[in-house]
């Protein structure tokens, strides 16, 4: 079943969604909004986007089509797929993202709470407390590290910027312990300007069905991305980041209970018989291993790619 918010981003509006604990996840961003805003993509990385170079024999049309097609399976599978680090403004996720650095997004959620009840505004990090700061943020590791950055990055949001966070890729990789990476999850989830994340698990599942062979972050985001709609670029990096925690893990990818493995690759890097494949997946309610796989086996030749 389609839902309503499948509706809108089919429509070109881009969704975030509401999760409990009354914290931010449902905006709706008007197309008209959206298309003003620059791309993500640098034109530094030439006059067009780098294209995905098929693997295996198969052609680019081919590529393309299984992408989107395990795209399409991956948003029935993962219906609720959202940044799971919870904010309230485009600052508390910027600061948010920060954080999350070498550890998890629960273990941020859990000390943001304090943070951002204490420290509000850009000019609140600026003139912060090192030693409270270092208290608060100790739990995430590399505190004082943190410390630092988000220290420096309201510094330079005060200075630079006026206090408010900028919505411009080339203006947020300027800021402290802000990259790419981090610059496309404000960029997706606060503005509804579209981007691709390439945290580990969005770039480990790029490379394993076959979507791109590079290591490099930035050149990962410039292949994927030519391969779908810009529109869908912000949802698709929520689904490759919800299945690679929940099932095509790095070590133990329970590829019997993947919805996509007849679409995939690498199907058989890891667990196949699907009862102990089951046991490997996280977080996914039972009714949703239903999920229609989007192909059927007379699609698909023996490694995973559309005939």
């Amino acid at each position: 079943m389609v839902g309503a918010s499948e509706v809108l981003e089919q429509a070109g509006a881009q969704v975030t969604r509401t999760t409990h604990g009354g914290r931010r996840r449902l905006a709706l961003v008007p197309p008209r909004a959206r298309s003003a805003r620059p791309s993500t993509v640098s034109d530094d990385a030439g006059a067009a986007v780098a294209a995905a170079a098929p693997v295996g024999g198969e052609s680019r049309t081919a590529l393309v089509r299984r992408a989107r097609r395990i795209n399409r399976v991956l948003a029935e599978r993962y219906p609720d797929a959202h940044c799971e680090l919870d904010f309230t403004t485009p600052l508390e996720l910027l600061v948010a993202t920060v954080l999350s650095a070498q550890t998890t997004d629960v273990r941020v959620n859990s000390v943001t709470p304090r943070l951002f009840a204490k420290y509000r505004t850009a000019a609140d990090f600026a003139s912060g407390d090192r030693e409270d700061l270092e208290t608060i943020l100790q739990p995430t590791g590399f505190f004082r590290a943190k410390t630092q950055s988000v220290i420096g990055l309201g510094q330079a949001l005060c200075e630079r910027f006026d206090g408010e966070v900028p919505n411009r890729l080339e203006d947020l990789v300027t800021l402290p312990g802000v990259g790419r990476k981090t610059a496309n999850v404000v960029l997706g989830n606060a503005f509804g300007i579209p981007g691709i994340t390439v945290d580990t698990h969005f770039g480990r599942l790029s490379r394993r069905f076959g979507w791109t062979v590079s290591e490099d972050p930035v050149q990962v985001e410039h292949e994927v991305g030519s391969l779908f709609e810009k529109r869908d670029w912000t949802m698709l990096s929520h689904r490759l980041i919800f299945h690679g925690r929940r099932t095509c893990h790095a070590r133990k990818p329970a590829c019997g209970a993947c919805p996509v493995a007849k679409l995939c690759p690498a199907y058989g890097t890891g667990e196949t018989d699907p009862e102990k494949a089951r046991k490997l997946v996280k977080d996914v309610p039972p009714a949703q291993f239903d999920a229609p796989e989007g192909a059927g086996p007379e699609d698909v030749s023996p490694l995973g790619t559309l005939a």
